[in-house]
């Protein structure tokens, strides 16, 4: 826990406790360097602020009845998702207490009873010195939102360069049903699409059409559909309305959710951290945001757990062998250690990675590779074909590969995609310390613990009703009819408690609504099991309403189409990001940890970049 986590050591750091408390704080803060450092570094985030407060606002202070209002009100205010690393509303408010007026707004995206601090992001006392600051420093300040390129979690300036790399999408077109009634394709839960596209929006750049991969987008996001029963791996909800971009057609959602397991009753964990500590990584955005990533990791881990670090770079080496979770000392010192330098020998680095795992392998336990890179793969392993052979080999042995990707300017995101998906594993991009903590931290054991593997699904359309269709997104991921059946076929994994969103645009074949629209088919295998279990879900022909539907659907279908918009989707029809923004509004719901918020604010700031703007 750091200073910012805990509201009495906020308040210690901020000159707010009595003598007294303040005194034995100190003593325990003397006796962990850790948090020591912690409590330095916001009280020299709160002393830049103070300054640079006092030298770009206007002299126009908040009253003291303002004041107290805000204090109550903050007091009893949950946390947005920019702050929600810290102790709460309350402590925050009072860094910035001395804002002038015109900084205080309520924004009409939150709830009535919950305080929303607008503060601007270009400070220019702060921007000037920027470069200057404490790494550490300037992570709190980009939390906070006082520096102008981490409003949603960013870390660095978004400007990409030729050198990044993107696998080629062609939307799916329509398909006659009479032809074809069988749709089939590989679940998906990487979110890596999501926030990199993020990151561009945030840079003020409309990113690359391949960029954007939809179901990704859609799947960044949980939903609220039921949870399975009698030992299934997964339960469903469908939903009919009509697609908000084109009326004349229906969009059908399919919800599926996966069982979870508790945090107490996850697993041993045997982890491979494999670094990437090429000189391509010498990033403010790459190697110093790896190490900040693991060491939110660490965090979560218990004795229970071992992890090991193997960093390569032109040549790859061992930092760390197997070592107890509950060395957290250890583990930090062998992260604070890694440094950049040499060319990315990644080849060598995996097959080290893999036989320190292959060494600790934990019996029915979490055995997997977790690496952290850019994607710029240049020497190693003689071939793609081969590294790919490797990684399959690998997890089907019983060692899964996640990857977590990073930086921009050469990031390699067809690279990543490919290695987790032959790893048996879930990608994701980090632009930010938030996007690490929800990753690492919020959803630990979903990131970790594989519930099915092999997961496909199939959708047999009725031709009595639905004269075509149009799986929206999953472009990489389909599979021939005949592949879902066949347990030698690679499917997806799925991690616990994960939410699988797909949506189908159809149009209806005329008629009266009666009878069966589709029939849903999910095949999925155990973690450790070789054999296919089926499960199947009639869906009939009964559209509603678009207001009648609920939040999720509305939500989702506002994501998809902003995907869309963002590729130029040559299936767009009547798409508009008026009409995105008020679909995700209705659909907003409880919002917890504020991402559907999140989203908003990316749709506010593609305006400027898409045709029109609305």
């Amino acid at each position: 826990m750091t200073p910012m986590d805990d509201p009495e050591l906020t308040a210690y750091v901020l000159g707010e406790v009595e003598a007294e408390r303040a005194r034995a704080l100190e003593a325990g803060l003397a006796a962990s360097p850790e948090r020591q450092a912690e409590a330095e570094a916001t009280r020299a985030t709160a002393a830049l602020l103070q300054e640079a407060l006092a030298s770009d606002a206007p002299d126009t202070a908040l009253p003291d009845e303002g004041r107290a209002k805000v204090l109550e009100r903050a007091a009893a205010a949950r946390p947005r998702r920019a702050w929600r690393w810290a102790a709460g509303l309350a402590a925050a408010a009072a860094l910035v207490l001395s804002l002038p007026i015109g900084f205080w707004t309520m924004s009409p995206r939150v709830a009535p009873e919950r305080l929303r601090v607008s503060v601007p992001t270009t400070l220019p006392s702060l921007q000037r010195r920027r470069e200057q600051m404490p790494p550490e420093v300037l992570e709190r300040l980009r939390a906070l939102g006082y520096v102008d390129d981490v409003a949603v979690g960013d870390v660095a300036d978004a400007e990409p360069s030729g050198t990044e790399s993107y696998a080629r999408i062609t939307d799916n077109g329509f398909v006659d049903v009479a032809a074809a009634p069988l749709s089939t394709f590989a679940m998906d839960v990487d979110t890596a699409s999501y926030s990199n596209v993020r990151r561009f929006l945030v840079g003020g750049q409309r990113p690359p059409a391949d960029a954007v991969r939809v179901e990704e987008m859609v799947n960044y996001f949980t939903y609220d559909d039921p949870a399975p029963e009698n030992g299934d791996a997964f339960a469903a909800r469908v939903e009919v309305a009509p697609a908000p971009w084109r009326p004349a057609h229906r969009l059908v959602r399919i919800g599926l959710r996966a069982r979870t397991v508790e945090a107490g009753a996850r697993p041993a964990a045997n982890l491979v951290f494999l670094v990437d500590v090429s000189g391509s990584m010498n990033e403010p955005d790459k190697l110093p945001l790896v190490q900040q990533t693991l060491r939110l990791l660490v965090g979560e881990l218990d004795a229970r757990d071992h992890v090991a670090i193997v960093a390569y770079a032109g040549a790859a080496g061992l930092v760390l062998p197997s070592t107890s979770g509950a060395e957290k000392r250890v583990l930090l010192g062998a992260i604070d250690r890694l440094r950049s330098g040499g060319s990315t020998n990644g080849g060598a680095g995996i097959q080290l990675a893999y036989a320190v795992a292959r060494q600790g392998y934990v019996d029915g336990g979490v055995n997997r590779v977790i690496l952290a890179t850019d994607g710029d793969f240049n020497v190693g392993v003689s071939s793609p074909d081969a590294l790919e052979r490797l990684i399959v080999d690998k997890a089907r042995g019983g060692v899964f590969l996640s990857v977590l990707g990073f930086g921009t300017g050469n990031y390699k995101d067809s690279t990543m995609e490919m290695l987790a998906d032959r790893g048996n594993g879930t990608c994701a991009y980090i632009d930010g310390l938030l996007e690490a903590r929800r990753v690492m931290v919020e959803q630990l054991t979903a990131s970790l613990v594989t519930v099915a593997k092999d997961a496909k699904v199939q959708v047999e359309f009725n031709p009595a009703r639905v004269r075509s269709y149009r799986l929206i997104g999953y472009e990489n991921r389909a599979l021939r009819a005949q592949d879902f059946a066949d347990d030698a076929k690679d499917g997806g994994e799925v991690g616990a408690g994960h939410t699988v969103t797909a949506l189908y645009e159809v149009v209806p074949a005329g008629g009266a609504h009666a009878g069966q629209l589709l029939n849903l088919k999910v095949r999925y295998k155990e973690p450790e099991g070789r054999r296919s279990r089926l499960l199947e879900w009639p869906v009939a022909d009964d559209p509603r309403a678009l207001e009648r539907t609920s939040d999720d659907f509305r939500f989702a279908a506002a994501v998809a189409e902003m995907a869309m918009l963002l590729r130029d989707s040559p299936h767009r029809g009547q798409a508009t990001l008026d009409q995105v923004d008020a679909l995700a509004r209705g659909g907003q719901g409880l919002d917890p940890g504020g991402y559907r918020a999140e989203f908003l604010s990316l749709v506010d700031r593609a305006r400027p970049l898409i045709a029109g703007g609305r």
